[in-house]
């Protein structure tokens, strides 16, 4: 990878229909604008872009992607922009609104708070001239002005959701929450993009790494915004980190749910074996226990969000997944399944017996009974990993 203006339920954009730019009258540059409540700042923010335009005799077109309850709509349409209105507010939706009405082969997407220059289209714009798919403007090799980001977003928050992004699909962006970027139509089709909310900044670099495109990173200015903010940092941040994890469920489930459960195994094999667990390690079993049966689920956890993040088009099929996905081997899982059930019962029928035996008097059965109830629980996961699976290569089509 080489890599100053604006935030109804959708499907993505293979489903939108995008608008099929006619041979006349089609603009050079499209610039989508998600707005929410920015009647501070969305007349300057046009009139910016509309100079840029007059200045460098280019035919453009200006969309603002409106979901305010203030002047915004209006000031945006006497200054002859398209408004919109997402269906939904969020700011997915509302770029995926916006772009649905972009007729021109160069889409820019830039917000309307007055942070970013608009004369830095043109050099974002040039090198999509040149064969780039994706630019990307980087607060972080540009300059950020004094009071234009929180400590808080500059020192922590960007750096360190950028550094998970970075580390998780093995990419080397410096700004992966710029909201100033420009992309080819045909690039932006490739994509599906779906997020509705902030996740969509990293949706869209994951999804472009994933296809492959040519992906370039410019330094931009970044100017303090005029209004209030409209970014939540800590709810904002999670949903980018939800995603993350919803792309790549693996490291951060499956991984440490199969250490804990190799764990657990391996302190109740070594107390059961020592004996006298009533007595000496009891505690010490019962946690061995808890921690196998919580991995199990964790890793039960990561299989199906690897599913779901499969059938929805985020990644490719593993061999690995491949296996989980096939029919036969669910019915395998739900053999296992059973069997760990059938395991606990019949461990669980011998305390029951042993119980009769002494006449129902004191029994020490302890280690056995959570060993029975572990077997009984773990084959309940299986099976319902298994079934929520084959739920949802129903729900997609693919019983094969």
């Amino acid at each position: 990878m080489t890599n100053k203006c604006c935030p109804s339920q959708h499907a993505g954009l293979q489903n939108r229909n995008l608008p099929v730019p006619s041979p006349d009258g089609v603009p050079e540059i499209s610039v989508v604008i998600p707005a929410l409540n920015e009647e501070l700042t969305i007349g300057p923010c046009i009139s910016g872009i509309q100079d840029l335009f007059r200045q460098n005799r280019i035919t453009g077109e200006i969309i603002v992607s409106d979901s305010s309850t203030d002047k915004t709509t209006s000031i945006a349409t006497a200054l002859g922009a398209t408004v919109v209105h997402p269906g939904k507010r969020g700011y997915g939706f509302a770029y995926l609104e916006g772009f649905r009405y972009a007729r021109s082969g160069f889409i820019v997407m830039i917000d309307a708070d007055g942070t970013y220059h608009t004369s830095e289209i043109i050099q974002m714009v040039d090198l999509l001239k040149k064969g780039a798919d994706l630019v990307i403007g980087s607060r972080f090799k540009g300059h950020i002005e004094p009071g234009a980001m929180a400590p808080l977003h500059r020192y922590l928050g960007n750096p360190l959701l950028t550094g998970v992004l970075n580390f998780v699909f093995h990419t080397h962006f410096s700004d992966a929450h710029s909201g100033f970027r420009a992309i080819r139509r045909e690039a932006l089709e490739k994509l599906r993009l779906k997020a509705g909310g902030m996740e969509f900044a990293s949706e869209m670099l994951v999804m472009a790494s994933i296809n492959g495109l040519t992906i370039e990173e410019i330094p931009i200015r970044y100017s303090p915004r005029k209004a209030p903010s409209n970014l939540h940092s800590f709810a904002d941040g999670w949903r980018h980190l939800r995603f993350i994890l919803l792309m790549k469920p693996v490291p951060f489930l499956a991984i440490p749910g199969l250490i804990f459960s190799l764990f657990g195994v391996l302190l109740m094999t070594l107390f059961y074996v020592s004996g006298n667990i009533e007595t000496s390690h009891l505690h010490s079993f019962i946690l061995g226990s808890i921690l196998l049966i919580g991995g199990v689920q964790v890793v039960i956890m990561g299989i199906n969000t690897e599913v779901y993040s499969i059938i929805n088009g985020y990644q490719e099929k593993t061999k690995m997944m491949t296996f989980f996905l096939n029919y036969h081997s669910l019915e395998k899982f739900l053999l296992i399944g059973g069997i760990f059930i059938l395991s606990g019962i019949l461990l669980g029928g011998t305390i029951i017996l042993e119980w009769m035996r002494e006449s129902f008097g004191e029994l020490s059965q302890i280690s056995n009974s959570v060993i029975s109830l572990s077997l009984i629980l773990i084959g309940m996961q299986v099976i319902s990993c298994s079934i929520f699976i084959s739920m949802m290569l129903l729900n997609n089509g693919d019983h094969t």
